[in-house]
């Protein structure tokens, strides 16, 4: 009899939780009051029904941006680190495509794209609360803009939120515990990339268009690149050198790897910077082509630069030249000329190349995968390079740059960029402070030197030696 009535107790106690998370995610009903006061309103014509067109272009675009994840990144890095590694590189990124989801959906979106703040958001989408498949709220990235529904632009953003801490991988790949990774990255996400992409995004955001400080970012030159990339300059510079860096090889244990994941973050970045226009028109078919060229000319630049300095051409500077013009034509893809996009990938590929071999030799820094030499100078070349060549003519809603005479908007590039890398710097410091002091942020010498596929996953991905 007892075991019954827990069993009704539990069972009753369980719906009641439900009932309750469900009426929360919901908008309250409506009182008697308040249905007389909207009969006496003046009756306003409904918002315009979704567009099928722009609806499918997002959905696609939205998996391309997963896809940039994993496989993309996955093998981009994983090809990088030694075969002991392979594994720990694999599930970082596979285990943040799960983790950060939850997170975007719980609480992410709504402080990246709720409430009138112009700093960060609030509690007003907690739980995706009022987040629904039509076009009846307006776009909180684009006010009035109502052709695709609030949750497709909510999934869409969440992939960004996935991809974004994953860059920042690359910085301390073969040496930060799994355990420590995963609470990083859900602190990073909460207190960096939301107020980021809230300043940058969110129509009341102090960065955002028609603000003072209106600082041009198609599609996360700040937002991502430039927050993960410092990030990652700071963990490299706190978790120290792996053991043996600078004194014994480390070279790459699978180049094909690091290729394909090349191919496969150029295809994804369409749906990155193309998709970033939230419509299928015009300015993402220019923001397309522009990507595209950048990506080629990035390639050519970096390798020109082996060539010259030493002797030959790498298939893995061609395929970081290439993900550093993509990197650098992220914020400005939809508000300059594909032409433009030329001379942006041009000079990433050089600025890149630099920065991943004098810079990071001068400073003998051990940012693994080159995180900041890519994402962190080439986020922040774009940043400012997009307030030389951006173009009026090109997006109507963008700004002219330098280069037609707009001397201000390239002052507000820098003061977006001067931004995102403060809070970005400040806010990795002291998460890895508190997180050191609490859980450790390193894996013993022992497991590093066993590797993290057997240490932190108990697997190896090479059973063959």
């Amino acid at each position: 009899m007892r075991t019954r009535l827990l069993q009704r107790g539990l069972l009753t106690a369980m719906f009641l939780a439900l009932f309750c998370m469900t009426g929360f995610a919901q908008e309250p009903a409506a009182t008697p009051a308040a249905d007389a006061a909207a009969a006496a309103a003046p009756v306003t014509p409904p918002p315009a029904p979704p567009n099928s067109g722009d609806m499918a272009w997002i959905l696609v675009s939205a998996a391309l941006v997963l896809m940039m994840t994993a496989p993309g990144l996955a093998m981009f890095y994983g090809g990088l680190v030694r075969k002991k590694n392979v594994l720990g590189v694999f599930m970082q990124c596979l285990f943040l495509m799960g983790l950060m989801t939850i997170v975007w959906a719980l609480w992410g979106y709504s402080f990246a794209f709720g409430g009138s703040s112009p700093y960060i958001g609030n509690f007003d989408h907690i739980m995706l609360k009022g987040v629904i498949a039509s076009a009846e709220d307006s776009n909180p990235m684009r006010e009035g803009l109502t052709t695709i529904p609030a949750l497709l632009f909510a999934v869409y953003q969440g992939m960004f939120f996935i991809i974004t801490p994953a860059l920042i991988c690359g910085a301390f790949a073969e040496r930060m515990k799994f355990s420590t990774m995963c609470v990083f990255m859900v602190l990073w996400g909460t207190f960096v990339y939301c107020p980021v992409a809230h300043w940058v995004w969110d129509s009341d955001g102090w960065l955002a268009a028609g603000k003072d400080f209106w600082a041009l970012d198609f599609a996360g030159g700040a937002v991502v690149h430039i927050t993960s990339g410092y990030s990652a300059l700071i963990c490299a510079l706190l978790l120290g050198k792996r053991l043996g860096f600078g004194q014994e090889p480390m070279p790459p244990h699978n180049l094909t790897y690091t290729v394909l994941g090349a191919a496969l973050l150029w295809v994804g970045w369409f749906g990155f910077n193309a998709g970033s226009e939230l419509a299928a028109d015009s300015v993402a078919i220019n923001a397309f082509a522009a990507t595209h060229f950048a990506a080629a000319a990035g390639l050519l630049a970096w390798s020109a630069c082996e060539w010259i300095m030493r002797g030959h051409p790498s298939t893995l500077g061609a395929s970081s030249g290439a993900v550093a013009g993509l990197v650098c034509i992220t914020p400005a893809a939809g508000f300059v000329t594909p032409i433009a996009g030329i001379f942006l990938g041009l000079a990433a590929g050089v600025v890149c190349y630099i920065a991943c071999t004098t810079l990071k030799n001068a400073f003998k820094y051990d940012d693994s995968l080159d995180a900041f030499g890519v994402h962190g100078i080439g986020g922040t070349l774009g940043a400012i390079l997009t307030g030389v060549f951006s173009a009026k003519y090109v997006n109507s809603l963008g700004n002219d740059g330098l280069l037609l005479g707009n001397s201000r908007q390239l002052i507000n590039q820098f003061v977006g960029a001067g931004a995102s890398i403060v809070i970005a710097v400040v806010g990795t410091v002291i998460i890895l402070k508190i997180l050191d002091a609490t859980m450790g942020l390193r894996v013993s010498q022992e497991d590093e030197i066993q590797g993290l596929d057997l240490s932190q996953h108990g697997e190896e991905g090479y059973i063959f030696h």
